[in-house]
């Protein structure tokens, strides 16, 4: 059977949306709640350059706890400090990201993780 990681949010509809494609399509998929579980700032590290995305490219920066925290996507911060940011305050991590094998995809819209199977 072929395995998928999935980070999401079950509380998102595109989260959900992407797991159903996942299982439709035979996966054994792993869950990992990243709100509950959050990856380390090394994880995200890798998934972002799975994904050939930048780390500000995964901040949810419409999330109000992105301006509670007085955040800004012009701000002058390195890769590493938004993987911090991303590390400690998980809620602003863009979700879903679907990982199988050595792919990654923003599952935005969830039909995107048909794009790496």
């Amino acid at each position: 059977m072929k395995s998928a990681t999935i980070y999401h949010n079950p509380r998102c509809s595109k989260s959900r949306n992407a797991l159903s494609i996942l299982n439709e399509n035979g996966f054994d998929v792993t869950e990992v709640r990243y709100i509950e579980t959050p990856p380390s700032s090394a994880e995200l590290k890798e998934l972002c350059k799975l994904m050939d995305k930048t780390p500000l490219e995964i901040v949810r920066t419409g999330e109000s706890l992105f301006k509670e925290l007085g955040l800004s996507k012009n701000d002058n911060k390195s890769d590493d400090e938004w993987l911090q940011i991303l590390a400690q305050h998980p809620k602003l991590i863009e979700r879903p990201i679907v990982k199988i094998g050595d792919k990654a995809i923003m599952g935005r819209p969830p039909e995107n993780v048909l794009l790496i199977m």
